[in-house]
């Protein structure tokens, strides 16, 4: 089910004046990769972008073109290994965090 163009702007107007909501975020996306529902890994990040600093300035960060940024976040994408990780990389940057794995016995 697309989402609502109310939905999307009220999304972009949180992650625009509350940081804490676009790391939460980020990490949710970084989570979802990680435990293998890359659907909605995609689906969050492409929801992050479009809330902060847009394709236009990931491309830039990624040296990866937008519009093929935007087909490997969509539903049918399928970004490689390396493509994921300079998109991760850039977004923590970007959003000056860093994600570590912890590993739980």
């Amino acid at each position: 089910m697309p989402l609502t163009h109310d939905f999307k702007e009220t999304i972009r107007a949180r992650a625009q004046r509350d940081p804490d909501f676009r790391q939460a975020l980020l990490r949710e996306a970084v989570e979802c990769v990680i435990n293998g529902d890359l659907a909605t890994g995609k689906a969050v990040l492409r929801d992050y972008v479009n809330a902060t600093a847009g394709f236009q300035d990931l491309q830039k960060r990624t040296h990866i073109p937008a519009k093929s940024l935007m087909r490997m976040l969509g539903p049918k994408g399928s970004p490689s290994a390396a493509n994921l990780s300079s998109i991760l990389t850039a977004l923590q940057k970007t959003e000056g965090v860093r994600f570590e794995l912890l590993l739980r016995r």
